[in-house]
């Protein structure tokens, strides 16, 4: 069980929001919505322990993530807007990087290729990728390196209605194998039984 405690978020001399409680079981999926400069960002940031809390406590199964930043990044994703795809790689040795990074096995890596509809381009440089299917390089790391917990930031920003569709399956599987999202988007991502969290500027 992944918890929020009473979170407060600064930044600068302003306060974003203060007393935030949140609760992610395996399985479940956490939808952050609100307008922009609400926090949502900040939030998914706190979650991967690269931003501190102002105020309150993350959790993990009850102990606190900032006892042992390290094991609690090794359980997770972060994706951001700055998708980290490095352009003189090709898709597969991004992705290979990923994998390797966490130890996975490399048989994953068409896996990734395939769940996201980009096997067709795994030798191109990624210097070459259109913006969507930069994207779609991005979001393979979720399938060529497990992780439990995944925290993704407007993940459908430049992708197409075809991989959205990529997504929107590649979360439900992550789910049905005891996976968890915590996710921040302005769109439907079209998946069942998933919580709201809406956060409010102060």
């Amino acid at each position: 069980m992944f918890q929020g405690h009473d979170i407060a978020c600064d930044r600068g001399e302003r306060r974003i929001f203060s007393g935030l409680d949140f609760q992610i079981a395996p399985g479940q999926a956490l939808v952050l919505r609100g307008p922009n400069g609400c926090g949502k960002t900040s939030l998914l940031r706190m979650a991967a322990t690269l931003l501190k809390t102002a105020a309150g406590q993350l959790t993990w199964d009850g102990a606190d993530i900032a006892e042992d930043p390290e094991e609690h990044r090794a359980r997770l994703h972060y994706v951001a807007h700055q998708d980290a795809v490095k352009s003189a790689l090709t898709v597969r040795e991004n992705i290979a990087t990923w994998s390797k990074i966490r130890g996975s096995a490399d048989a994953r890596i068409d896996t990734a290729m395939a769940a996201f509809g980009i096997a067709h381009l795994a030798d191109t440089p990624a210097q070459y990728l259109s913006a969507g299917q930069h994207r779609r390089a991005a979001l393979a790391r979720l399938i060529a390196s497990p992780a439990t917990l995944w925290l993704l930031d407007e993940p459908t920003v430049s992708l197409d209605a075809d991989g959205t569709a990529c997504l929107q399956q590649a979360i439900m599987d992550h789910r049905a194998d005891k996976g968890m999202v915590m996710a921040a988007t302005h769109i439907e991502l079209g998946l069942d039984d998933v919580e709201i969290l809406q956060l409010k500027p102060q």
